[in-house]
């Protein structure tokens, strides 16, 4: 009994004839379905107290949550140890890493400068009717003697049970300066790191393709815990922020672009745009790591610097989280406490915030960060708990900042040393998300004779 030759097309295995192909969506259009859904969802609940589905959109949107941050400790390891042995493939490895941080300056006190200016025109903190005595003391405070002498775990096990990502970041850069001084001797263990390091890129693309999941379950229970009435205390604020972290993403960065690395910024975003989207959603910069890498890879940066400043820019960079966000509070915080700022507490908030952005260490949320800036300035830190309530909603659009800031510069700085790809970046345009299962066999249904 033969076979149908129609079944099959020769030497392929896949289906012919007749049947039609499941059109794939791009992953951006996921993610804009998953936060249509996600605050349709949320506002179904809220408004008819639907508490099995405020639950689930609670677990839904933890669990996605969760899986990023199981990869957090050991990527960050791994990727700072790996990227820091890289640079020995690069030329003029010590100048790349200097511009590198010397632009990472230069837009984080732009950043700043401008959270202050909208801080000051606004007055967020007059007519929101919230008084000293609603503040709360935070669970985890900082302080500049915290910041330094918390650099140095007290053991190696201890930053990756408690997540302490600066402590982690210091030990993958002891190790990889020391792996950088062995040579040769070194090298099985830079194989073994290289190999992990994959390996926990290629399971954290797998929970990156759940994230259309959880952005119904993140945006659903933002909406559903919080409501409008919750976002219309702090509305001035919520939009300063926004409107700063918009200024910054869609003024400053194209500005740079087209003035400093003289290059189309329309071209940028398109590149760029699906590590933007996914920073929105995840409020992790650590969890958009490799799809920032990979499209930075894709905008013509070369691949052995990519792998450098990225992750470094992932734990260091926060034109969000430790600019705008806490010029801002620091601002709203003394209003609602009727403490007097001067031109030396601006000055102050600006030092913070070029210096000290590393203890965000691009985790979800800017609390360290905050109570160290509010530390700085004498202010009380019962006003951490002013902003808690709303720091959800804040944190979306102060990680996709973060994120777009830590493509950029490695653009910005590629372009300035002429190693970045043109042609490369000018083509850059697809998901890497979608690329990622593009090899995949097409999924066909077929259809009754």
């Amino acid at each position: 009994m033969s076979a149908n030759p129609a079944s099959t097309t020769a030497g392929t295995g896949q289906p012919s004839g007749s049947g039609f192909r499941i059109p794939k969506v791009p992953f951006w259009a996921q993610i804009v379905a998953g936060l249509v859904l996600g605050v349709l969802l949320g506002w179904l609940t809220r408004s008819y107290d639907i508490e099995w589905l405020y639950t689930t959109l609670d677990k839904v949107g933890h669990i996605f949550v969760q899986l990023l941050k199981l990869a957090v400790a050991p990527l960050v390891f791994f990727a700072i140890l790996v990227s820091i042995t890289n640079l020995r493939k690069v030329n003029n490895a010590a100048r790349l890493a200097g511009r590198t941080v010397l632009w990472f300056m230069i837009t984080s006190l732009i950043a700043v400068a401008i959270g202050l200016a909208i801080g000051l025109i606004t007055n967020p903190g007059s007519g929101t009717g919230l008084t000293p005595k609603d503040g709360k003391l935070p669970e985890h405070a900082g302080s500049w003697l915290d910041f330094l002498t918390g650099i140095v775990p007290e053991n190696v096990i201890t930053p990756f049970t408690e997540l302490n990502v600066l402590q982690i970041v210091f030990m993958a850069a002891v190790a990889g300066i020391a792996a950088l001084q062995l040579g040769e001797k070194a090298q099985p263990i830079l194989t073994l790191s290289e190999s992990i390091l994959e390996l926990l890129q290629k399971a954290l693309w797998w929970v990156i393709r759940l994230a259309p999941l959880g952005t119904v379950g993140l945006i659903g229970y933002a909406i559903a815990d919080y409501g409008w009435d919750l976002i219309g205390k702090y509305a001035t604020f919520t939009a300063d922020v926004y409107i700063g972290c918009a200024l910054v993403l869609f003024g400053v960065y194209p500005l740079l672009l087209a003035t400093v690395a003289k290059v189309n910024p329309l071209q940028f975003f398109k590149g760029a745009w699906p590590a933007i989207q996914l920073a929105f959603v995840s409020r992790s910069s650590v969890g958009t790591m490799p799809v920032t890498q990979k499209v930075t890879e894709r905008l013509g940066v070369p691949k052995e610097y990519a792998s450098f400043s990225v992750p470094f820019g992932a734990t260091t960079k926060m034109d969000g989280c430790a600019a705008i966000y806490p010029a801002l509070a620091a601002i709203f915080i003394a209003q609602i406490f009727d403490v007097q700022l001067g031109v030396g507490d601006y000055i102050l908030i600006a030092f913070v915030s070029v210096i000290g952005s590393a203890a965000t260490a691009g985790l979800t949320g800017a609390t360290v960060m905050l109570t160290l800036t509010l530390s700085t300035l004498g202010l009380p830190l019962e006003g951490v708990g002013l902003l808690m309530a709303i720091d959800p909603i804040l944190d979306m659009m102060r990680t996709a900042t973060n994120v777009a800031g830590q493509a950029l510069v490695p653009v910005i700085v590629s372009a300035r040393e002429k190693i970045l790809d043109l042609d490369a970046y000018n083509s850059a345009s697809s998901s890497p998300v979608d690329d990622e299962v593009r090899d995949a066999d097409p999924v066909r249904v077929p259809v009754a004779a």
